[in-house]
């Protein structure tokens, strides 16, 4: 609608300068002998207004084109002003490309006033330079450069505002992940870690002495270390703010050499072709490791091996763990914080998780992650 308004404008202003002549538009002139428009000059009218319509996908071109169209009409003799090319030069502007429209609007203005120099036919100097101005108005130009740097520093200024709203936001949620931790390492850690020194003394005693120890005691004994754990592991994942180097792809050795030191034949394989993941996919695959490792080794009943295996795909990451456990279908696996904790990292990032019995005997844990094609 735009560009319809201002091709529309200036045609209406070029034909206010004259009516046509009773025999219709002159075709093979620029303009009428009587000074009148001629078809060429109104098309070169209607084709600088029709040119804002595509101001937003080029506003480079259609600032060239406008510019050009603007000396054709002059030289055709349609002193009009270039209202297409005042909002090519806001376009331009707010598209951050001042220079190039400061530099077209020079060259534009030169060229005005050489093209009516040539074109004077006898006419005195001093009324021939100021048919420029009508054509392009100083003011007018000022105004629309004004115009366009004002609309782009507000957009700038409200892309830095969004911009730090969301820093703000990652910020207050950093703090508040580390108060919560402070927290529930002074009132559960040393309750905790009391519990925990208390039932093995008792344990110790009663087994210096010969006595039988209680299954009261060795079930504290083993739910204060089984806590002592799982709050660790919480409290690592509630300070990991991403500040320190977070453990990726490049820790798993260190995931699998520990896991041998705990009497479980560990082995890792990486297939494809390596590249870079994002960081929480390379986080989210250690995690998954690291804790189907750990299951294997303190629940998976008569486990002695666990092979690692990692593929990198074009648009995936996958990561499957295998035990050599006694686990077989149609066992459910049981519905522990570690899976649970798994199945949400994976699924927050749109990947997939299969945690079950093997067929063969033994448990798998299987992990799909997207990653970004590679380019």
């Amino acid at each position: 609608m735009t560009a319809l308004g201002a091709a529309a404008l200036l045609i209406v202003g070029g034909l206010s300068e004259g009516a046509l002549s009773e025999g219709g538009l002159s075709e093979g002139t620029l303009s009428g002998g009587d000074g009148r428009l001629g078809v060429p000059a109104l098309v070169l009218l209607g084709s600088c207004g029709l040119a804002l319509a595509a101001r937003r996908r080029a506003p480079l071109a259609v600032l060239v084109v406008t510019a050009l169209c603007a000396l054709g009409y002059q030289a055709a003799g349609a002193e009009v002003l270039a209202v297409p090319y005042l909002v090519a030069v806001y376009g331009a502007v707010r598209a951050g490309r001042r220079p190039f429209a400061l530099a077209v609007s020079a060259v534009l203005l030169a060229a005005l006033h050489v093209c009516a120099l040539l074109l004077r036919d006898g006419q005195p100097v001093a009324e021939v330079l100021a048919r420029p101005r009508h054509v392009l108005e100083l003011a007018w130009l000022v105004a629309a450069f004004a115009a366009g740097e004002a609309v782009r520093q507000a957009e700038r200024r409200a892309d830095e505002a969004e911009r730090t709203r969301e820093e703000t936001a990652r910020r207050r949620a950093d703090e508040e992940r580390l108060h919560i931790a402070r927290e529930l390492h002074d009132a559960l850690t040393h309750q905790i870690s009391i519990v925990k020194l208390q039932a093995e003394v008792a344990v110790h005693v009663a087994r210096r002495r010969g006595e039988e120890v209680p299954p009261a005691l060795s079930a504290i004994q083993e739910a204060a270390r089984e806590a002592s754990r799982e709050l660790r592991a919480t409290l690592e994942a509630l300070r990991d703010d991403d500040t320190a180097p977070p453990h990726g792809l490049e820790h798993l050795p260190d995931l699998v050499e520990r896991a041998r030191s705990a009497g479980v034949g560990a082995t890792l394989r990486v297939e494809g072709e390596r590249r870079d993941v994002p960081a929480a996919v390379a986080r989210t695959a250690y995690r998954i490791v690291q804790e189907a490792l750990t299951n294997t080794a303190r629940h998976a009943v008569g486990a002695t091996t666990a092979d690692v295996s990692v593929r990198h795909g074009a648009d995936r990451l996958t990561v499957r763990i295998d035990d050599d456990g006694t686990a077989a279908p149609p066992a459910v696996p049981a519905s522990g914080l570690g899976l649970l904790g798994m199945r949400e990292r994976v699924t927050a990032l749109g990947g997939r998780l299969d945690a079950r019995p093997r067929d063969g005997g033994g448990f798998t844990v299987h992990a799909e992650l997207p990653v970004e094609p590679a380019s």
